[in-house]
């Protein structure tokens, strides 16, 4: 559990791909002018990690809110419940689809206007031009993006990911570098303009958005951003995707 800026805090957790490959993941702690806390993302947090969210909270009762901000991200929902009952649970339609035993609030977060409902200390959105849940279920790109200006900190679980990946992997180019998941291309709405508007949603969020500080991304990594750094990171990361969004332009207009 890391402290990234005023009243937001990073958790990092554990996540190994075919029991070796630890990918990490990730949930944050943001607090809020009233006193109340928000859980964005949900994790199994470990006893010292608990005993730390317990001391900030009252023991747990000034969670008022557990965000959950990718339709994928699913293994921990039903833990962050139990461990605070008392806070709202609000998913994306998917969180309710494949958890319908939980309390899911009637708002989605992938929803316009989400933010109003949060509170205005955090920022929401959602890519657009492209589909959050795909009939292929291994297309993680889409997700909500959140944004808490008080502390400069950007949290995104997967729409840009910056994986640190152990020698041999990390002399492979994608390792260490901020990106957009390779999955953009399958989750593109096929459509016309779809590969426009995701390129206008990219370069407004870079603007408005600008003077973030701190990107803590799913799955294992933090990085510190100059200023106007975000707007850079988002630069590269289209430049990176542009064959796609070309070839996307060729097919459907």
């Amino acid at each position: 559990m890391k402290k990234l800026g005023e009243n937001f805090w990073m958790i990092r957790g554990d996540l190994r791909i075919g029991g070796m490959l630890n990918v990490g993941t990730q949930c944050s702690l943001v607090r809020l002018e009233s006193g109340n806390f928000i859980f964005l993302d949900s994790y199994t947090l470990d006893d010292e990690t608990l005993a730390e969210v317990n001391r900030l909270t009252n023991g747990g009762q000034h969670v008022s809110a557990i965000v959950n901000l990718h339709p994928y991200h699913t293994l921990h929902c039903e833990w962050m419940h139990g461990a605070f009952p008392q806070a709202k649970l609000y998913g994306t339609r998917r969180h309710e689809t494949e958890l319908p035993d939980l309390p899911w609030q009637n708002t989605y977060c992938e929803t316009e206007g989400f933010s109003d409902i949060i509170g205005p200390e955090l920022r929401f959105s959602t890519p657009d031009g492209t589909r959050l849940v795909c009939e292929d279920d291994t297309v993680h790109f889409a997700s909500v993006l959140a944004y808490h200006p008080q502390s400069g900190t950007i949290h995104v679980d997967d729409t840009l990911s910056r994986l640190k990946l152990p020698f041999p992997l990390s002399l492979l180019p994608m390792s260490g570098r901020i990106a957009f998941h390779p999955s953009l291309e399958k989750s593109l709405q096929p459509e016309a303009g779809a590969a426009d508007r995701f390129r206008e949603w990219a370069i407004r969020l870079g603007t408005d958005w600008a003077e973030a500080r701190h990107l803590t991304m799913a799955h294992n990594t933090e990085v510190d951003l100059k200023p106007d750094g975000f707007a850079e990171v988002i630069g590269e990361a289209l430049g990176r995707v542009k064959p796609v969004l070309d070839k996307h332009r060729e097919q459907y207009g």
